[in-house]
């Protein structure tokens, strides 16, 4: 396993299947009276959150305890970052503490890059986010998730996701989940489809490792999955499409878009979702939608990914 957790590229199919595989374990755990486990007892983690959170930041800390860890909150507003102090700082603050592991979630592109690799603090680095860029424990929820329901839980143990179609449908452009979707499902052997207008699309998606389509309906038929992503208002500076009323019309995934998916079909959504834009709330609401399950492989996945950076070798349960 690596000493970082930065981007999903950085993991081989092998890496991906272990924490996949480990994740497994760590969900039986949620199954029994008592939800803990003595692995991370002693060790201290530090949840380093510049940017608002509300699924990420509390998943994070639910497997932190849950695997007997140290936890200490840090929230950007109410620190003196606000006062001014620089990420460098606060990093050698941490580590004058001794901290054995950061999750940190920034605004800034390369953010948890620079802190894992600049020699400030000598812990396990996790990124929770970093702008536009990646979320790579997003991306293997999202993939422990595809394998549970497409596989089954016992049936997936050491195997990928070969084979599937995975449809991705939104604002690509300003998504850190897309990218990192696209890299791990690719590594996993799954195809992926991007969809979305091409004012939402970023420059060089073309060497992307899928494929790139404007027409919903027709990039539906096909797929195992359907991912729809939330426009990201708050990240643009432009008018990226004429109204929120055609955006949804032609990009959003309503009742009837939902009918013509094949039976097994699931539909995604990584949080939070805006009902009415990019998903009608019949949808947000039927059996076939995952978000709640997708928050609760969120903990076992990052239970696993903590286990795995500073657990050691030993078994995970």
């Amino acid at each position: 396993m690596l000493r970082h957790l930065i981007s999903a590229a950085d993991l081989s199919r092998d890496d991906a299947v272990l924490i996949l595989d480990t994740a497994e374990e760590m969900a039986r755990v949620a199954d029994r009276p008592i939800k803990k486990l003595p692995t991370l007892r002693g060790r201290t983690v530090v949840n380093l959150f510049f940017e608002d959170s509300t699924r990420t930041r509390i998943s994070f800390e639910a497997a932190e305890k849950r695997l007997s860890a140290d936890v200490i909150n840090f929230a950007a507003k109410g620190s003196s970052v606000s006062k001014g102090e620089s990420l460098k700082d606060t990093a050698q603050t941490l580590e004058a503490m001794g901290v054995d592991a950061v999750v940190i979630r920034h605004g800034a592109s390369g953010a948890p890059y620079r802190l894992a690799t600049s020699g400030w603090i000598d812990a396990a680095v996790v990124n929770a986010g970093d702008g536009t860029h990646q979320h790579p424990t997003q991306a293997l929820l999202d993939a422990f998730t595809l394998r549970r329901r497409l596989i089954g839980p016992d049936a997936g143990l050491g195997r990928d996701l070969a084979g599937k179609r995975v449809v991705i449908v939104g604002d690509i452009l300003h998504s850190r989940v897309a990218r990192s979707n696209v890299d791990l499902l690719h590594t996993l052997g799954a195809d992926v489809v991007l969809v979305a207008p091409p004012t939402l699309l970023p420059v060089g998606v073309e060497t992307w490792p899928c494929e790139v389509s404007y027409d919903l309906d027709s990039a539906l038929a096909a797929c195992d999955a359907v991912m729809m992503l939330r426009v990201q208002a708050e990240r643009m500076n432009a008018a990226f499409f004429p109204t929120e009323r055609e955006y949804s019309r032609r990009y959003g995934l309503d009742g009837d878009r939902m009918a013509r998916l094949p039976e097994h079909a699931i539909v995604m959504h990584p949080g939070p979702m805006v009902r009415g834009m990019e998903i009608t709330a019949d949808v947000a609401d039927s059996p076939r939608c995952t978000v709640v399950e997708q928050v609760a492989n969120g903990v076992s996945i990052r239970m696993a990914v903590l286990y795995l950076l500073l657990g050691g070798t030993e078994p995970a349960v």
